[in-house]
C-alpha cells in the first residue's frame, strides 16, 4: 500500500493552473512517479503540478519543494504552484515572508494580501548551455528553429530562456491563430532541447503588456504557467519589445512581471485559490504503475 494513503492534500489553483499541495515535512516519504501519475488521474486531485513539501535542506529556508508534473517528471520551478504553497504555509499565521528551496534554487515569497503573493523567481539564465540547448547559439533572443515549410514557416526563431525550466517563446500576431496542442509536444521534445522545453506563443499588445499561451513540459496545454510568463517577459525586454515591467495575460488571467535591473531578478505577482481539501484513499493508488 502506498505510504501516501491517509495523507491530507490541498487542491488549489493559480490562475487556473491546477496545483496539489502535499506537505510531507516531518516524514521520509518520497512520492514516486507512478504515484504522482495516479494522483493526477483522479478527478478530485487532478493537477498540472504536484508541490511536495519536505523538511528544509538549507538553513534559513522554510521548506524544500519537490515539483512533479502530470506525467511524473520533475520540474525545477513553478511560479503558480509556489504562490499556492506560500498561501498554504502562511494561512495559519501572520507571516508575510517565506523562503522556499527547489532543485533550481531559492524562491523568496511575500504575501501582498489574503490571496495575492509575489515570488522572486531569481535571475534568468540566458546562455545556450544554461538553458540548455544541444548546440551553441550566441544569440538566444532568437535561435534557428521552425515549424512548417522552409520558405514559409508557421512558427520560427523562438527566444529561449531558463527560468528554473527551459522555455522557448515564439513571437506571433495572434496566439489563437496556431494549434499549439498539435505542435506543442513535437517542439517540447525537439532534439535542440536535451531536457525538453516549455513552449509558448507570445503576442506583444503594448509596451507593458503581452498575451501568452503555453504548452507546459510534462503537462500539455495549461491555463497558466508562471515561469513561462517570466521567461516571456524577459525575452520581450531583451528584444526591445517591452519594458521590464509587464502584465502577462494567460487564458487563466493576468500576472504582473518585473525584471529588476538592480539584481537581475524576476518578480512575479498573482493570485491563489483554494478549491478543496482532501485525503488520499487506498483505491487511488490501486492501479499505480
Amino acid at each position: 500500500m502506498s505510504a501516501l494513503v491517509g495523507r491530507p492534500f490541498l487542491k488549489m489553483n493559480g490562475l487556473g493552473n491546477e496545483i496539489v499541495v502535499l506537505d510531507l515535512r516531518g516524514s521520509r516519504i518520497r512520492v514516486q512517479p507512478e504515484e504522482a501519475r495516479a494522483i493526477a488521474q483522479a478527478p478530485g486531485s487532478h493537477f498540472d503540478q504536484l508541490m511536495v513539501l519536505h523538511d528544509p535542506r538549507t538553513p534559513g529556508t522554510d521548506a524544500f519543494m519537490r515539483i512533479l508534473n502530470t506525467d511524473g517528471s520533475e520540474s525545477g520551478a513553478c511560479g503558480n504552484g509556489t504562490r499556492c504553497v506560500a498561501w498554504a504555509m502562511s494561512r495559519d499565521d501572520d507571516r508575510r515572508d517565506l523562503l522556499l528551496e527547489t532543485s533550481a534554487g531559492l524562491l523568496a515569497c511575500r504575501r501582498e494580501d489574503t490571496v495575492t503573493f509575489t515570488v522572486d523567481m531569481g535571475a534568468p539564465r540566458l546562455r545556450w548551455d544554461e538553458i540548455p540547448l544541444a548546440e551553441e547559439f550566441r544569440d538566444t533572443t532568437g535561435i534557428e528553429l521552425q515549424i512548417g515549410p522552409i520558405d514559409a514557416p508557421v512558427l520560427h526563431t523562438p527566444s529561449v530562456v531558463n527560468m528554473g525550466n527551459p522555455h522557448a517563446i515564439f513571437w506571433v500576431d495572434d496566439v489563437e491563430a496556431h494549434n499549439l496542442e498539435r505542435v506543442g509536444s513535437l517542439l517540447e521534445h525537439h532534439p535542440i532541447f536535451p531536457e525538453r522545453a516549455n513552449i509558448s506563443l507570445a503576442h506583444v499588445t503594448a509596451p507593458d503588456a503581452l498575451t501568452l499561451k503555453v504548452w507546459e513540459r510534462g503537462v500539455g496545454l495549461t491555463r497558466a504557467c508562471g515561469s513561462a510568463a517570466c521567461a516571456a517577459a524577459v525575452a520581450a525586454a531583451r528584444k526591445g519589445l517591452t519594458g521590464r515591467r509587464v502584465r502577462v495575460t494567460l487564458p487563466g488571467g493576468d500576472l504582473l512581471i518585473h525584471w529588476r535591473e538592480a539584481d537581475d531578478h524576476v518578480l512575479m505577482t498573482g493570485p491563489t485559490e483554494l478549491e478543496h481539501e482532501g485525503v488520499f484513499t487506498p483505491d487511488l493508488f490501486a492501479g499505480a504503475a
